[in-house]
């Protein structure tokens, strides 16, 4: 009786007791239901690595222009666009490597050091005294913090196959929040001192740097996810030589009825599967490729709107402030939240992730075509018509994002899922770099030929 207390969780498949990946195994094995304790987790720690992406699209526009980098107003989007561009192009150049890392090492190293480091070059960013330092703290930043990828990994591998769209829709819905809370962070508190004066002084230092505040607070949350990072147990399986000894120690006084039912499995992908390159795997990059092409599409529409929004109506711009844009933002954030709480799951089991896909890439051409025309509106016309459209824009986009996910954590095996997601965020990475420069390009471009008579910069 007391040799079977200590038996290491179950016989039917063999279990190491010190190993926190095989307790996962035992956990999803025996247990039907969602792991929501550890999902939760996953939430916060997405929203923590979301939040330094979306908050600064509100006040990027102003803090650009007060690093007088820019020499006249039309050339302020260009350079924002780089600022934008620099966080995507670090995380591009390092999202493989932090994926292999985590394939080895573990997923729960990677996602506590990447964590961390939000909180060291998010707080540095908010107080750049220059364009360059902007840059460079938002490349470190992109760079070092290899958390989106294990943890889009770690998701679909503490849940149980029926439940792994739940666990991308979880990543998916997180980063949605942060689209919500992000905006509002940085648009209602950069330049505090301009806003708040009888709370802040233009004097302290949020009045000498403007846009710290709102870094400081996303700062403050990622350093608490950082530390509950600590509870998250590892997927990854550590069966060493001591591992072993001890099951073998725990089994020996029915060691012959045992034999057979006590195989150590060890899991490895098979020898076919684990030498196949993972880009030959033409299920998982056609699917990695489709979500780099929405992301590249997705990442430009961020940066162009939210600088368009900020522009003046002399260059065909809306003329809001960064309050105006975190609410419109924010806004468009809680729609796309509550559909991807109530309705995605529902339309993805009855029509597929393919299929959802392919329904929000053709509703999104008609959709971007109007938004030229919304300039020329104004008072709640203009406001509700710009949040319903932005509202649809998003969840669009979100339902492609989250499709994608699914189809491509279930395209490989769990050992090389950590570098399927590694190629993954480097390629989609690469694609966000390009966005924000060329959508800020772009828009700068069309907001300098306002009067052109072929393709006049307000239709462009």
């Amino acid at each position: 009786m007391a040799a079977n207390a200590a038996a290491p969780l179950i016989q039917k498949r063999d279990y190491y007791e010190t190993c926190a990946a095989c307790q996962i195994e035992h956990m999803k094995d025996s247990d039907a239901g969602i792991p929501f304790k550890l999902l939760i987790l996953v939430w916060v720690i997405t929203l923590a690595a979301a939040l330094p992406i979306s908050s600064l699209f509100p006040f990027l526009y102003f803090m650009v222009r007060d690093l007088h980098i820019a020499d006249k107003e039309e050339d302020i989007s260009y350079y924002a666009g780089y600022v934008g561009s620099s966080f995507m192009l670090g995380r591009a150049l390092t999202s493989l490597l932090w994926g292999l890392v985590a394939d080895k090492y573990g997923r729960k190293p990677v996602i506590v050091f990447g964590t961390f480091i939000v909180v060291i070059f998010n707080t540095l960013f908010g107080v750049s005294v220059n364009f360059w330092m902007a840059i460079i703290t938002r490349f470190l930043l992109g760079s070092l913090c290899g958390t989106l990828g294990p943890l889009r990994a770690y998701a679909s591998e503490i849940c149980r196959k029926e439940h792994q769209a739940l666990g991308m829709s979880v990543i998916s819905t997180s980063w949605g929040i942060g689209l919500v809370i992000g905006p509002a962070v940085g648009g209602f508190l950069a330049q505090p001192a301009e806003k708040y004066p009888q709370i802040f002084s233009q004097k302290s230092i949020f009045g000498r740097f403007p846009y710290f505040l709102p870094c400081l607070v996303i700062s403050a949350f990622s350093l608490v996810a950082s530390i509950l990072c600590l509870w998250l147990p590892e997927t990854i399986h550590a069966h060493n030589k001591e591992n072993i000894a001890q099951k073998a120690a725990m089994e020996e006084d029915d060691i012959y009825e045992s034999f057979e039912s006590c195989k150590v499995e060890v899991y490895e992908p098979k020898p076919t599967v684990s030498q196949k390159s993972l880009l030959r795997d033409w299920p998982l990059m056609s699917a990695i490729m489709v979500y780099c092409i929405f992301q590249l599409h997705d990442m430009a529409y961020s940066e162009i709107f939210s600088l368009w929004a900020v522009s003046s109506t002399r260059l065909g711009g809306l003329h809001f402030d960064s309050a105006d844009v975190g609410g419109v933002l924010s806004i468009t954030g809680v729609g796309m939240l509550i559909f991807q709480l109530s309705v995605y799951t529902w339309i993805e089991r009855i029509l597929g992730p393919v299929m959802v896909s392919r329904i929000g890439a053709v509703i999104t051409i008609p959709l971007l075509t109007t938004y030229p025309f919304l300039a020329n509106l104004s008072g709640f016309i203009l406001l509700l018509l710009l949040n319903c459209a932005s509202m649809l824009k998003n969840i669009l986009a979100i339902s492609i994002t989250t499709g994608m996910l699914v189809l491509q954590n279930r395209a490989v095996t769990k050992e090389r899922r950590g570098a399927a997601n590694g190629i993954s965020m480097t390629a989609m990475s690469l694609c966000k770099a390009i966005g924000p420069a060329a959508g800020g390009s772009l828009l700068s471009y069309a907001q300098g030929r306002l009067d052109a008579h072929f393709l006049p910069g307000t239709n462009e």
